[in-house]
């Protein structure tokens, strides 16, 4: 995705993958610095512990309590978390607004964080659901208390009626879980597709498959599908605006994106 942009761009870049070991983080983070690397992504289990490794953390990401992306410019490591602005990437491209939504977002781990910060910031209701209740509540204490609102609530995702009542009320209904990612395609969406009804917006992180058994369902009831595909493209596409300061290519990292997926569902 970024070495398409990259050479859109006509840059004299290239995006590599490090392995990174938890414990090696430290080192990693100061290599950025001696190898004069213009900037990296973090990925899961670094973005929490690398905030202690930072000259600076923005805003949203101290919010948020991680980073996704690294930014060394001027002698300076900052950390960054563009997880958020690319959850809303789609969603302003489709001309949905986001001020005044209900959103049922399922899940309460990191990516949940990124996406109900961002919701509420951008004007939207939210009701948090999940199998463990305790960190549903957490993240909605957590958001109002960042925000000065009372836009988060929580449920545990086991109450079903309350559950039903919550999305029949619903706009959009956002799965941050891993239930549907390959290669688990086959197991049963987080909450009972009947529950799901025309016009709702069903937006899945998930990206491998690009339809998972929720987007089925979500399209078999007559709701507006949106898969994580464009969500990674406008996280990516934030963070290449962080490190060059040019406008992303965004029609060429999507195109990047959707050929890998299929190069790799061909050779399974």
């Amino acid at each position: 995705m970024h070495n398409a942009a990259i050479a859109a761009l006509g840059l004299h870049y290239v995006y590599i993958p490090f392995s990174v070991q938890p414990a090696e983080l430290g080192v990693a983070i100061r290599s950025i610095r001696a190898l004069g690397i213009v900037g990296v992504n973090l990925t899961i289990p670094h973005k929490e512990r690398a905030l202690a490794y930072l000259d600076e953390v923005a805003p949203e990401a101290l919010e948020i309590g991680a980073v996704n992306t690294v930014h060394f410019s001027e002698g300076r490591l900052v950390g960054y978390n563009t997880d958020g602005e690319g959850f809303l990437a789609p969603l302003r491209e489709r001309s949905i607004p986001v001020k005044g939504l209900q959103a049922f977002v399922l899940g309460a781990g990191g990516a949940s964080r990124s996406v109900v910060y961002a919701l509420v910031r951008a004007g939207a209701g939210v009701t948090i659901a999940n199998r463990r209740p305790e960190r549903a509540a957490a993240l909605a204490e957590a958001v109002n208390g960042a925000t000065g609102t009372k836009s988060a609530a929580w449920l545990p995702l086991d109450a079903y009626d309350e559950v039903a009542k919550r999305l029949a009320r619903a706009d959009m209904l956002v799965n941050t879980t891993p239930v549907g990612m390959h290669p688990h395609e086959d197991e049963a969406p987080p909450v009972p597709v009947d529950l799901i009804h025309k016009g709702m917006i069903v937006y899945d992180l998930i990206y491998n498959p690009m339809e998972t058994r929720l987007l089925a369902a979500a399209k078999r009831q007559g709701a507006v599908a949106i898969n994580g595909v464009d969500m990674l493209v406008g996280q990516g596409a934030a963070s290449l605006r962080i490190w060059t300061g040019l406008e992303a290519p965004i029609d060429a990292m999507r195109q990047a994106v959707l050929e890998g997926l299929r190069s790799a569902k061909s050779e399974v």
